[in-house]
């Protein structure tokens, strides 16, 4: 590691005047039953080299047949993203590893099967797709000993269940501008893979991966800056932080004179570096040319238009059809529909629901809920009750928690718990005594210390045994004291 390297690590937020450029490639396991050129099983963490053949092994005479199904659902995911489908060719890029034991990857180079489309992020911010292509999927190499890495390594094994598995490789145009922005791509991006069935998207697995090219310029600059492409990151948050790290890496190079060095690098998690790994290979270092045992793919319009009937609405349109009919913040709908439950609020609301307080159950208290759990007109019931006075938050909430339980109606269960909503005379009473009771709170209260209103709240709360509506309790403490003020 060079000492620039060394000291960029101090130089974490010394990024003001530089803009971060970063574009993904990700990778992404189609979810078919058997791999792209062979009837090999697609299935990870089988016993390895039991789903292995000669077409996948590449042994001399064995000949790849496309597999249709993989055909269909690329076509879908680049559809999903907004792609052209257009007439494409595979071609043979030369790749001399270990992992892919006939020395070559069948790919598509020139011609991909999906081309200039766009992913919407929860934000708004649209990012341009280059390209969606179909290609094969190498082995998988452990390297036992050492760091783990083949250069420390004692020996290596290689599994081949996964070579050929077919992939599509996105490739992302240079439209993101940080690691948060990145994060949100990859994040959206596994969330349209679900939506179209195109992938089980699991990273933890390797059934997505994601390569990040960034670079870094002055801003107000047009010109893009060297990239360095950062390897076969495994989650988002590591993601992030190599990005972060390599954007300061780089800013420390060229405010100390030197230039940045276009190369592969690999994002190290326990030392939170990013390392040299190869120099940047450019497209004529794979000496790409056709693959001669396959014939142009060339869907016809019924086929394309078959799986574009086929897609569910894909998030960003879930989220406007959300917004649409609740008001719902940008934020707010991106949770719910994250979670599965637009279509519960939706239904909800159609039955009478009170928008509001259904997103807010959808979006805070209902994490791991599933959509069919609830009955939406009984989820409407509660929002009413709550919305009329009938339930506090509180109240509300518990109710909601032995609806989900019991699939119960909200009017019963609030009065099998003795819910009732409490007197706005009651409640004015509570709060003065729970004032008399602390009166330095109070003066600190008066004094402008807005922390202390949740002090009030709570003891206001435990007073009521929950029935006090938070919300009430606060506009009584304000109002008394601007009566004293």
């Amino acid at each position: 590691m060079s000492a620039t390297e060394t000291a960029s690590s101090a130089a974490a937020g010394a990024l003001a005047g530089w803009e971060v450029v970063i574009g993904l490639e990700v990778h992404c396991e189609l979810a078919t039953a058997t791999k792209l050129f062979c009837g090999c099983r697609n299935a990870f963490g089988d016993e390895p080299n039991t789903n292995v053949c000669p077409v996948c092994l590449g042994l001399p005479g064995s000949l790849p047949v496309l597999n249709r199904q993989a055909v269909e659902l690329a076509m879908r995911l680049g559809l999903a993203l907004h792609c052209t489908v257009a007439p494409s060719t595979f071609a043979r890029k030369n790749y001399f590893y270990p992992d892919m034991p006939k020395d070559y990857q069948i790919s598509q180079y020139d011609q991909p099967i999906n081309v200039d489309g766009w992913l919407e992020l929860p934000s708004g911010t649209r990012a341009g797709i280059e390209r969606a292509h179909l290609e094969e999927d190498t082995g998988k190499s452990t390297h036992v000993g050492g760091g783990g890495r083949i250069t420390d390594a004692v020996h290596s094994l290689v599994d081949y269940n996964r070579a050929g598995v077919p992939l599509v490789e996105i490739v992302g145009r240079p439209d993101l501008r940080g690691a948060e922005d990145a994060r949100a791509f990859v994040n959206e991006l596994r969330a349209v893979l679900l939506a179209a069935g195109a992938s089980d998207a699991k990273m933890e697995e390797g059934s997505m991966r994601v390569d990040a090219n960034v670079s870094v310029r002055r801003v107000g600059d047009d010109v893009l800056g060297n990239r360095c492409e950062i390897k076969n990151l495994n989650s988002t948050r590591s993601l992030g932080r190599a990005i972060e790290y390599e954007a300061r890496r780089q800013v420390d190079l060229l405010g100390s004179g030197e230039r940045v060095v276009q190369e592969t690098r690999h994002w190290d998690e326990a030392d939170g570096r990013t390392h040299t790994m190869r120099s940047k290979e450019e497209a004529y270092d794979y000496r790409y040319f056709p693959e001669p045992d396959l014939v142009p793919l060339d869907p016809d319009d019924a086929w394309i238009e078959a799986a574009r009937a086929a897609l569910p609405p894909m998030p960003a349109d879930r989220r406007a059809a959300l917004i649409d009919v609740t008001g719902a913040g940008a934020e707010s709908a991106a949770a719910v529909v994250d979670r599965g439950l637009d279509g519960l609020v939706v239904a909800a609301l159609a039955a009478g629901g009170d928008a509001a307080r259904l997103l807010t159950h959808a979006e805070h208290n209902l994490a791991g809920v599933a959509s069919d759990a609830l009955d939406p007109n009984r989820l409407a019931d509660l929002s009413r009750m709550e919305r009329d006075g009938a339930l506090t938050a509180t109240q509300a909430k518990t109710v909601l928690a032995e609806m989900v339980e019991t699939g119960g109606a909200p009017a019963a269960i609030a009065e099998s718990h003795g819910f009732e909503a409490m007197g706005a005379d009651a409640l004015v009473s509570v709060v003065d005594e729970v004032v008399a009771t602390n009166p330095d709170a109070w003066a600190s209260y008066r004094a402008g210390d807005a922390k202390v209103a949740g002090f009030f709240v709570g003891q206001v709360m435990k007073a009521t045994k929950g029935q006090a509506d938070g919300k009430a309790v606060t506009a009584l403490l304000r109002a008394k004291a601007d009566a004293e003020a």
